[in-house]
């Protein structure tokens, strides 16, 4: 079996996906997508053309599944259930209070064309999730707590990136170091979004939009830290820091992509719960996209063998079984991994 794969933009999650895509024996990159013009982006795959975004339509007998890999914040809450009312697909939307109107959405168009779509297939939504859930149902007395970083939240530093006069911008999350201990300890008491983590912004402004003015420079540096500190789902809630460097500043310092962090959940067992237990999952990542697009890899899979089950509709990691998502058997699965 070998399954097709589409990729749909081609940032640094899209790269991600080429590189992932190499490392699995199963898979086959058919085609890539952008809204660039296409002579204009070179991939590493032989053999294998970048075409215009507009073309897609004309894929959909060459595509098993299409992966979408552009913003989370601008483009997946439209796109996701557009293309699946065309191909499997699989995106890593990740504004967690958007997912139940982004799953309805895309259950609509996806159940419409016996499709399958798996949406926020990425590490947090998505990896963390699973283990917030298996912890909840393993130990339902007790609470889960998540930290994220220290690394660059890429659909955070895209946000900020399309703030008008933003050439470009990388976003920090980082753990407060007295909530981790905190949690540790087995207290999760009044620990709320500000308490857990800091959100640290690098921020360029486009050049041309400068002037020797240095009291209009000031005003625009302010109007973009009040639009950055003030945006819905992204910052409003979080402490933030906004500091304004120079381009060159940016890609010495900051052109990499880390990124990482922590799920706990302490629960108790016992007739008096007495006894109590803190299960604790951690990532470190060197490119938070490359890990990300690992995993939509991975799900790229198991979107294309629901299908071929018959299974049409929008689903997300809870709903779809381990053992789809590895290029193994069950005998295998079983014999060895298990």
């Amino acid at each position: 079996m070998t399954v097709k794969i589409g990729i749909m933009g081609y940032g640094n999650l899209g790269k991600g996906l080429e590189y992932a895509i190499m490392q699995n024996s199963d898979l086959e990159l058919a085609a890539v997508f952008t809204r660039r013009d296409p002579k204009t982006v070179s991939i590493i795959t032989q053999n294998v053309k970048v075409y215009h975004a507009d073309d897609v339509f004309d894929f959909q007998d060459k595509i098993d599944v299409l992966i979408l890999c552009t913003s989370s914040a601008y483009d997946l809450p439209k796109q996701t259930a557009r293309y699946a009312s065309a191909f499997n697909v699989v995106d890593s939307f990740d504004t967690h209070a958007k997912i139940p109107e982004h799953f309805k959405a895309v259950d609509i168009a996806a159940k419409n064309a016996d499709k399958t779509a798996v949406i926020a297939a990425g590490w947090d939504p998505g990896m963390f999730s699973l283990n917030r859930l298996y912890a909840q149902a393993i130990l339902p007395d007790g609470d889960s707590c998540t930290f994220w970083g220290k690394g660059i939240s890429q659909g955070h530093s895209d946000a900020i990136r399309h703030i008008a006069n933003v050439k470009d911008a990388r976003q920090y999350t980082i753990p407060k170091e007295e909530a981790l201990k905190q949690v540790r300890s087995g207290s999760f008491e009044n620990l709320g979004i500000r308490q857990k983590h800091l959100r640290e912004c690098f921020v360029v402004i486009d050049e041309t939009k400068l002037c020797d003015d240095e009291k209009s420079v000031d005003i625009l540096k302010n109007e973009i830290e009040h639009k950055i500190k003030s945006m819905p789902d992204y910052f409003d809630k979080y402490d933030t820091k906004v500091h304004f460097i120079s381009e060159e500043e940016l890609i010495k310092k900051h052109s990499g992509m880390p990124h990482g962090g922590f799920v706990f959940h302490c629960g108790t067992t016992g007739k008096n719960r007495e006894n109590r237990h803190i299960i604790e999952y951690s990532l470190k990542l060197d490119s938070n996209p490359e890990f990300t697009a690992s995993i939509l890899a991975a799900y790229a899979r198991a979107a294309y063998r629901l299908n071929k089950d018959g299974v049409s509709g929008a689903k997300t990691v809870f709903d779809i079984a381990p053992a789809y998502i590895i290029n193994k058997t069950g005998e295998e699965l079983r014999s060895k991994m298990l």
